[in-house]
Order: C-alpha cells, then sequence, then structure tokens
C-alpha cells in the first residue's frame, strides 16, 4: 500500500516485417507503457507510422467535428457495434455531408437573425419618437438628425450656432431630432458641427418608409419566421443525432484505436529491417505479455525484461535492479545492442510510471493524494495514511450520528449516481467520514446537536451518568474541551512523527544513513525532545498547568461517575525531571544535526512547536460547530441551566420549559438562557422550524468548509510537508479499453 505495484522495463525487439502483427499484439495486450525513443543510439532512428496513419487521423477529425455539431456525448451510444472500412468510408461520408447542409443553413439563418436583431434595436429609438421615418430624410434645404441626448443641451448648442438659419426640435425621452435649416453659403456640416461639443450620441436613420412602430413589426414577424426556420433545422440536426450518435461514437472509438496502432512506432527505435520498442509493463505481468506476443508472432521477436524498479539503498536517486541479459538485440548488421560491459541497453533512463498498489476500500483517498501530485515511484504512497486519519479527522471534529448519517448519504449519492471516477472517489471519502462521524457521534451522545444518545442510551439505558465524550460546551463540562485541546496536539505529534518516519526511509534508499539522520532524524529528535521537555513541570514552568492534570485523574469531568472518569485516569502528571531534560538534551542534538547536515533549515527549529501547536485547530473547530448547532438548538427548543458556576450545565427545553427553582436531571434549575420559539405560541413556532432547519443545513455545509478542510490542510501542510513531493508519471498503457465497439 505504501509502495506502488512494482514496475519492470522491457523491449520487444524483432524485423519490420513482422512490426505490424506486433503493435497488434502489443495493443491487445494493453500493458506496456511505451518509452518514447529519444534519438540516442547511433543507426536507430524514430521509426514512420504505419500507411494510413494520416488518413486515419483526418477522419478521427471529422468525426469529432460532426459529434461537436449534433452534440453527442456517450450516453447516446446505444448497444456496442461492429464497424467495417466501408461503413467508415460510405456512411461516414453520408452522414457528413448532410450534417454540414444542415449546418450551414442553420448557420445562415442564425447569421440573418443576428441582422434582423440589429435592425429592431437600431429603429427602435425612432419608434419611440413617433416620427415616421420618410420624414426623417430626403430634404434639399434641411439638415436632420437623430441620437439621444439632452433636449435643453441640444437646443442651446443649436440655436447658439453659427450657419443655421432656424431649427425646429422634436424630443421624446432622451430620444431628440433635430431638423435645421443652414444659413445660405453655410457648411454642409454646420449641424453636425454644432452638436461637437454636447452628449450626443447620433442614431443612423433606417432606409426605409412608414411609420417606425410598422417597421419594427415588420421585423418582429421576420425574426418569427427565421426562429421556425432555425428550429426546424435544429429538429432536423437532432434527428440525424438519434440516428448517428451510436455509429459516430463507435467510428471515433475505432479510429482512435487505429491512429493510436499506426502512429505507435513513431515512439520506437528503428534501422531499415530491425525495430526496438521498450516500455514499463507490471512485473507480475512479464510473462503473460511475453507469452501473448510469442504466441502472435512466434520466435520472430525477442522479448527482454532489462531491469526492474525497485526500492533499496544503492547510493543515488535512480533505484533500478539490473536483470542479467539471456540474449541481445540484433541490429542490421548484426551487432548486438548491449550496454558497454556486457549489460542490458535501455533507450532512455526514463522513470516507471505509477500504479498504485492500494485495496480497494483505499482507493477513494487516491483522490486526495492526487489533488496534490501523483506520488513518484521511489516515494511513499500517503494514500493509506489518509485513509485512516482524514475521516477520523473530519468525524472527531463534527462528532453527531445525525450529520454523520447525512454525511453518509450524500457520499452514497456521489459514489453510485455518477460514472466519473473523481465523483465516485469523492463519494467514497465522503462516507468514510459520514461513518466516522456518526461514530463520534454515538460517542459524544448527540444527533444534530441534541444530547438524546446520551439520555436514552448511555444515561437510560446503561446507566451511565454521562456519555464517554463531551464536546465541553458547558461549564460543568469545560475540562473536556482542555482534554481535546491536549489531545490534538498529541495527535498532531504522533502525526508529523509518521511523517518524519517516511522521509528517514525515503532519504536512506536514495542516499545512505547519514543524510538521514541529519535531514529527517534531527527534526524527529527535535519535536519529540521539545515537546517531553514541555510536558515536564520542573523543566518548562510555562506549560499551562492543565496539560499536566488533564490525566491525571482530577481534570476530566470528575463529576462524570467512576466508569468515566477510570477511562481518562491515565495517572500522567508530567514526566519527571530527568526525562524532561533528556529530551532538552534531544532538541539540542537534533538542532546540532540540523545545523550541519541542513544549516539553511535551521532557522526553521521552532516548526517542531509551530506544526504540533496548528493540531489544536481540530478542538477549535470541534467547539466552533458544536456551538453552531447548540445556537440553532438554543432558538427552537430554547435552554434552561441547572447548577451554578463551574458546576453549570445546560439543557434543552425538549418537552416543556421547567421555571426556575423546579427541579430537573436532579439538580435545580437556576437559569432560563432562552425560552425557545417552539414555547413562544404558533407563529413563532412557524418561525422557529425554518431557523432550526435552515440553521442545521448551514452547520452541514459549513462542517465541509470547516471540519473538511482544516483536515485537508494538515494532511497536506504539516504531513504531506515533511516527506512529500510528488510528481509520478501516470501509467498509460499502450492499448484501449472499448466501449462502443467490439470485434466480435
Amino acid at each position: 500500500m505504501l509502495r506502488p505495484e512494482r514496475m519492470s522495463k522491457v523491449s520487444v525487439t524483432g524485423s519490420k516485417g513482422v512490426m505490424d502483427d506486433v503493435v497488434e499484439a502489443v495493443h491487445d495486450c494493453n500493458l506496456l507503457h511505451i518509452t518514447e525513443y529519444d534519438g540516442s543510439w547511433e543507426g536507430f532512428e524514430p521509426g514512420n507510422p504505419i500507411d494510413g496513419a494520416e488518413a486515419a487521423s483526418e477522419k478521427l477529425v471529422t468525426v469529432r467535428s460532426i459529434e461537436s455539431i449534433l452534440d453527442v456525448d456517450e450516453e447516446d451510444a446505444g448497444p456496442t457495434r461492429i464497424v467495417t472500412d466501408e461503413a467508415l468510408g460510405a456512411e461516414l461520408d453520408e452522414i457528413r455531408e448532410r450534417v454540414n447542409e444542415l449546418e450551414d443553413r442553420r448557420d445562415e439563418i442564425r447569421t440573418e437573425l443576428g441582422s434582423v436583431d440589429e435592425r429592431i434595436a437600431a429603429v427602435e429609438p425612432f419608434a419611440t419618437l413617433g416620427i415616421d421615418l420618410d420624414l426623417l430624410a430626403g430634404y434639399d434645404t434641411l439638415d436632420v438628425v437623430v441620437g439621444e441626448g439632452k433636449r435643453d443641451a441640444v437646443e442651446r448648442a443649436v440655436v447658439d450656432a453659427d450657419g443655421i438659419d432656424a431649427v425646429e426640435i422634436f424630443s421624446e425621452d432622451d430620444v431628440v431630432a433635430v431638423f435645421a435649416r443652414p444659413t445660405a453659403g453655410a457648411d454642409e456640416d454646420a449641424l453636425t458641427d454644432a452638436l461637437v461639443g454636447v452628449d450626443f450620441t447620433a442614431f443612423e436613420v433606417p432606409d426605409a418608409e412608414g411609420s417606425p412602430e410598422e417597421y419594427v413589426s415588420e421585423l418582429e414577424h421576420r425574426k418569427q419566421q427565421l426562429e421556425s426556420k432555425r428550429q426546424t433545422v435544429e429538429n432536423e440536426l437532432e434527428e440525424v443525432k438519434l440516428d448517428a450518435a451510436g455509429f459516430l461514437l463507435a467510428a471515433e472509438e475505432k479510429l482512435s484505436i487505429d491512429v493510436q496502432k499506426r502512429e505507435a512506432p513513431l515512439s520506437f527505435a528503428t534501422t531499415g529491417n530491425a525495430f526496438v520498442a521498450e516500455g514499463w509493463i507490471p512485473t507480475e505481468a512479464y510473462t503473460d505479455f511475453a507469452a501473448s506476443i510469442t504466441n502472435a508472432v512466434g520466435d520472430h521477436v525477442e522479448i527482454e525484461e532489462l531491469e526492474r524498479a525497485a526500492f533499496k539503498p544503492n547510493g543515488g536517486e535512480a533505484v533500478r535492479e539490473e536483470i542479467p541479459a539471456e540474449g541481445a538485440a540484433a541490429t542490421d548488421g548484426g551487432s548486438e545492442v548491449r550496454a558497454d560491459g556486457g549489460g542490458n541497453v535501455v533507450m532512455r533512463d526514463d522513470s516507471p510510471p505509477v500504479v498504485s498498489d492500494n485495496p480497494g476500500i483505499v482507493k477513494p483517498f487516491e483522490i486526495l493524494t492526487q489533488a496534490v501530485n501523483r506520488p513518484k515511484y521511489d516515494e511513499f504512497d500517503p494514500t493509506v495514511v489518509l485513509f485512516l486519519t482524514f475521516p477520523a479527522f473530519f468525524g472527531f471534529m463534527i462528532g453527531d450520528l445525525g450529520y454523520g448519517a447525512l454525511y453518509t448519504l450524500i457520499g452514497y449519492y456521489l459514489y453510485s449516481n455518477f460514472e466519473s471516477d473523481a465523483f465516485k472517489s469523492m463519494g467514497g471519502v465522503t462516507i468514510f467520514a459520514g461513518v466516522f462521524t456518526m461514530l463520534f457521534g454515538i460517542l459524544y451522545g448527540e444527533i444534530f446537536g441534541l444530547h438524546l444518545i446520551s439520555t436514552y442510551f448511555w444515561e437510560g439505558a446503561l446507566g451511565m451518568a454521562h456519555p464517554p465524550m463531551e464536546k465541553g460546551l458547558s461549564p460543568a463540562g469545560q475540562s473536556y474541551a482542555l482534554t481535546w485541546l491536549v489531545v490534538s496536539i498529541l495527535i498532531g505529534i504522533l502525526h508529523l512523527n509518521v511523517g518524519y518516519i517516511f522521509d528517514f526511509v525515503e532519504t536512506i534508499e536514495h542516499h545512505d544513513a547519514k543524510h538521514a539522520i541529519y535531514e529527517s532524524g534531527s527534526w524527529m529528535l527535535m519535536l519529540n525532545g521539545l515537546w517531553v521537555a514541555i510536558l515536564s513541570p520542573d523543566v518548562i514552568s510555562a506549560t499551562p498547568e492543565f496539560m499536566f492534570t488533564i490525566f491525571d485523574g482530577s481534570g476530566v469531568a470528575p463529576e462524570a461517575g467512576e466508569a468515566i472518569h477510570a477511562t481518562y485516569a491515565l495517572g500522567f502528571n508530567g514526566f519527571p525531571q530527568v526525562i524532561g531534560f533528556l529530551g532538552l538534551a534531544a532538541f539540542a542534538l537534533g538542532l546540532v544535526l540540523l545545523v550541519v547536515g541542513e544549516p539553511v533549515e535551521a532557522i526553521e527549529f521552532l516548526n517542531v512547536l509551530v506544526n504540533a501547536l496548528s493540531y489544536t485547530r481540530i478542538a477549535a473547530v470541534l467547539l466552533a460547530k458544536a456551538g453552531m448547532a447548540f445556537t440553532v438548538n438554543l432558538l427552537f427548543f430554547g435552554v434552561y441551566v441547572t447548577g451554578e458556576g463551574s458546576e453549570a450545565a445546560f439543557h434543552f427545553g425538549l418537552g416543556h420549559m421547567p421555571e426556575v427553582g423546579s427541579m430537573a436531571h436532579g439538580h435545580e434549575v437556576t437559569e432560563i438562557m432562552f425560552g425557545g420559539l417552539v414555547h413562544s405560541g404558533p407563529a413563532m413556532l412557524i418561525v422557529g422550524i425554518l431557523v432550526l432547519v435552515l440553521g442545521h443545513m448551514l452547520v452541514l455545509a459549513l462542517g465541509v468548509t470547516s471540519a473538511g478542510l482544516q483536515a485537508v490542510r494538515l494532511e497536506y501542510v504539516e504531513f504531506f510537508g515533511k516527506f512529500y513531493q510528488g510528481g509520478g508519471k501516470e501509467y498509460e498503457p499502450f492499448g484501449y479499453e472499448r466501449t462502443f465497439t467490439t470485434e466480435d
């Protein structure tokens, strides 16, 4: 799980006479991740595409263009089918001609519709003005301008202008028409010049007669005709789509396979008569791979396992295990393709692709890992750690049976109703997060923020004074809030240690033990040494007192009863002084190692404190979400208080709201915090129901954006940052998973 599936580099060598058959056989295996030949071998050149590659590519472009026009998707496929070369000729040409004809007609109609819309928009101001269009042009002695502007400003500018003898202005709203008679000998642009300094936008007068309203009506009628024609064309295109979608998807798949096969030699190393293909396959599949190729072409090719990717220290970053060569690939001249010294030759020293080796239950969490980057082959895959920690972090922070059930249902919906692997993975992650939220909700005794599970199960059925865990909102349970603060830090220290251990092991594998001690061991010594010292009261006096009393038997809800009390009474009240000073010594030693090995990183030595404290956000979100749910229920049900001061406990008025001085839960009611909308009459009950439903929906949504994001942040920033880089190569085997076509 922590390592990817082991990969082997293999070569397939043979004469060009069988290259086409080899390509077919390798494609059918769907195992070989081909290594691109880089031209490094003397006498070998990259191969040429098999005949027909260009024609197949052109047809593929045509098919995809038609699919785009018809808006074809996978749901339109229908049953699988066999697509023949004859069909790819005649039937495809017929569909292309029909679709192109309809598309051209639709484009023409769209163009004319755009023109009509522009003309309607242009004439609308004239309709507002209400003057016939033929009265706005065609004069010998008058200049007419129509536009948008303020009448007063236009009139002042025209009246004051030189070269204008008389003027008449008509306006409606902001549309203004100016009729002006220039003086004898005036410039022909006198009216236009007069309006230069005015905020005025001139309109072009349409070349039409009659009232603008009639003109608009004619244009609207023409628009309706064009829209009807467009709808007819689109209906015809839809009919073509229904008839041809299955064929087009199958044709695309067949052509994609043909192009893939015909262009495969571009990655091969070739001479005039021979070829060499190399790539990566899962090591356990080598025997089946070799057998399939041999069965297809017999002894006309030679298949070799050149090397296996491995994880073991060898002093370098390229982690390889060489495979002794049993034979050699022959060139045209009969020489052997071997490395100097007789080892196997590889055409390029590329890194192996990554195939994550996670069981099915863990696989959904790969989407969280790959959101950062795919793990490299020579580093740990943290997916299994995400599987173990992310749902626990999330569930602990929300901790509610009701919310958890809703998250689980949402996850199941995503998983079962979407074909996308991404949605299925997110659904799986959400299901696990919901299950852990329900589990912690039972331990907290809460459902939608109400303590019903505590009342009827832990207290009623089992006779306990309290549920095993409380969130610590009320003064009587505040020790729990401090407990979760300390627990969050301890979880963080453990989580960080796992990251440093991963980095330590990786550094040993890639370099040596000395580098591992300097680069990772130093941080582990500093992290654990500092926190041992912090948890020793006689060494660092600034440590808050509650960190020593939480687990000594007096700090966690002492009134909770013997069973609950014993759960947290670990007898821990701090490390002895000697252990604390040993922790400081370990911290100092780690700092020295860091300065010697990685002096630049020494300025960040306090990260061992800051990173662990960052995990207190778990307790903070826990209290924040609990507080939000508490507020929603307080507004609807109301809350009364029993006890006083540090012994005060909060209770919801589920059945009724008791009066101050009465007895409830074995204690006297000392205060009514809020009476509750449900107890305030029918009108307020309706308001209360809205508050209750919308409030819990908000808490549910914010649970994702707060608890979810904070849990992801701890994984990515604090945990991944210790050892993970990513950047691995995706495994893309040469082959095709048929969906729309069949060969049978």
